[in-house]
């Protein structure tokens, strides 16, 4: 029935001018271009760290490894700072990211409600925080006083909430249709329950996107654990990286690599070695919570 309606009717087509082919075929061009500046320097760190330092001599324009080698990375995984390094970020990667989540989601429930008492106020200091703060050496003094220097609690305490997360959260929690809460409410359940069993499990978009700027977020933070951390078996895994790649002088003083001198490889190619070893773990996550990313953010702005 439906092939007998569409016969009689006449089939539109959407031809392209000349202008726009151009602009379609820039745009693509542009954008190859944008993605190829983007994997460039990951393929160039990838490649030397499978070089031979001689070959990296010879050639050093030669981003494919004529004779692969993986003796940097078994030097690099064997180092005891990089080790004490990866566990120390794990920790405060999965403390700090779920402490921020539990914040987030709890904090972001009640403010959603048009019917709380003193609301404008509580999102008005919240905002302010955004604009104003105590400072370097303020939050120093108040670590200090606190004895939290030296530990983890110093690197995942101070920025537990993020204002800007928890108005895009409260949004996103705004959105859910009241019914679902009132039925449920009417069911017997309370507001706990309508939080974890309702509310929760329809806003995992946006608990997927935090997820993952949090997780980000601790795993690459470096600059907080220079300023409160003088325990080097309490640095974090991009503080090691610093201490090879910046400083050049954790080669020697950090651990000894082999007790063969003409074993070791060189310290470009162990730089090398240690920033793929860095970055691997956020690549190998990031694929399984891509698709939750842009479905969480757009959903989480759309009320205010």
């Amino acid at each position: 029935m439906d092939d007998k309606t569409n016969a009689g009717q006449p089939r539109i087509t959407f031809r392209q001018t000349g202008l726009e082919t151009a602009f379609d075929i820039t745009n693509y061009v542009i954008v190859t271009l944008f993605a190829a500046a983007c994997i460039f320097p990951f393929i160039y760190v990838l490649g030397f760290s499978l070089t031979p330092y001689e070959d990296y001599l010879k050639n050093p324009l030669s981003l494919i490894p004529k004779r692969p080698t993986l003796q940097a990375y078994t030097q690099m995984l064997s180092m005891r700072l990089l080790q004490t390094g990866y566990l120390n970020t794990i920790i405060i990667t999965v403390a700090g990211t779920a402490l921020n989540l539990f914040l987030l989601c709890v904090s972001a429930y009640p403010l959603s409600k048009k019917k709380l008492k003193g609301r404008g106020v509580i999102m008005g200091l919240i905002i302010f925080t955004m604009f104003f703060g105590g400072g370097m050496i303020p939050n120093y003094a108040l670590l200090r006083s606190l004895n939290m220097l030296d530990t983890y609690w110093a690197l995942i305490l101070p920025g537990a909430i993020s204002a800007y997360n928890l108005i895009l959260m409260r949004n996103f929690i705004a959105a859910i249709p009241d019914s679902l809460e009132e039925s449920a409410i009417i069911d017997g359940a309370n507001e706990i329950t309508v939080l974890f069993k309702i509310i929760l499990p329809l806003s995992i978009p946006a608990i997927f996107t935090f997820l993952l700027f949090h997780a980000v977020g601790h795993w690459n933070a470096y600059f907080d654990s220079i300023i409160y951390l003088r325990n080097r078996g309490l640095w974090p895994l991009m503080l090691v990286l610093r201490e090879l790649i910046i400083e050049g002088g954790g080669l020697e003083g950090m651990d000894a690599l082999s007790n063969d001198p003409t074993r070791l490889a060189q310290p470009f190619t162990l730089q090398m070695a240690a920033i793929i070893i860095t970055v691997v773990p956020i690549l190998l996550v990031y694929p399984f919570i891509q698709r939750y990313f842009m479905k969480g953010m757009l959903l989480g702005s759309v009320k205010g």
